[in-house]
């Protein structure tokens, strides 16, 4: 293939706008706030989990307050009952039975007023477990927003730099001809991202190998117009007044 020495020289111009828009995709790639922002999820996602045991905690809190709050409202009941029987009975015997009866049933209802408190304190308990695990998720939620915005707001710097490096290359892959652009390209995906390399005195800045010998010499005697890689990455190298020959 053969390339005016100018046009080659142009291929580090696009060379060094490539190699920018690959570090500009590593960057979009592995932005710093990527690791917090795992770590933040993480986090949330163990929060989320003991949230869910915190609440089914406090559901069956909830719903054993309200077991015990019907039997005390059945045994109420009986107590009002038996209590308006008492007054409206001459019976001795009714007297007697009604009266051992809301003896049992006072002794009952002060047994299940004393469990009522200590599940209510559970409930209590639960909901202030409950209450303080909100908290944490809503700051961490804030930390995520802060993050997010700050990662956005670097992408979007990145992004724009990124689209004008883009049209750069453009324009200059556009003053060359196809074929050598194809060819620098196909060396570029070969050669790891880096297609054409100068050769600064004698030395393939691709792969920082010295000509010598017949390397050398096919290089001093080839034509300028000749494109020509190095024979140890196969990458162009490209001629200039710093390569030393």
């Amino acid at each position: 293939m053969k390339a005016s020495p100018a046009e080659q020289q142009e291929l580090l111009r696009l060379q060094s706008i490539d190699t920018r828009l690959q570090q500009l995709a590593h960057r979009l790639g592995s932005m710093p706030q990527a690791a917090p922002l795992a770590e933040l999820a993480g986090r949330d996602e163990a929060v989320r989990r003991t949230r869910a045991e915190a609440v089914g905690a406090l559901e069956d809190a909830r719903a054993e307050l309200g077991r015990i709050e019907s039997d005390v409202a059945v045994v109420e009941a009986r107590i009002a009952r038996d209590g308006d029987r008492l007054q409206h009975t001459s019976s001795t015997k009714d007297v007697a039975a009604l009266e051992s009866e809301l003896v049992s049933l006072r002794r009952r209802l002060s047994d299940l007023e004393d469990q009522e408190l200590a599940v209510m304190e559970k409930v209590e308990s639960a909901e202030g477990v409950v209450a303080a695990i909100d908290v944490e998720r809503a700051a961490i939620a804030v930390d995520v927003t802060r993050l997010e915005a700050d990662r956005d707001e670097a992408a979007a710097g990145l992004a724009t730099e990124r689209d004008h490096a883009e049209r750069d290359r453009a324009v200059v892959a556009g003053g060359l001809p196809p074929e050598l652009v194809a060819f620098y390209d196909q060396r570029r995906v070969r050669g790891g991202g880096v297609g054409a390399a100068l050769l600064r005195q004698r030395t393939c800045s691709g792969c920082t190998i010295t000509l010598t010998g017949a390397d050398l010499a096919a290089v001093r005697s080839a034509a300028p117009d000749a494109v020509l890689q190095c024979p140890e990455c196969d990458r162009i190298l490209v001629r200039t007044d710093e390569s030393g020959l």
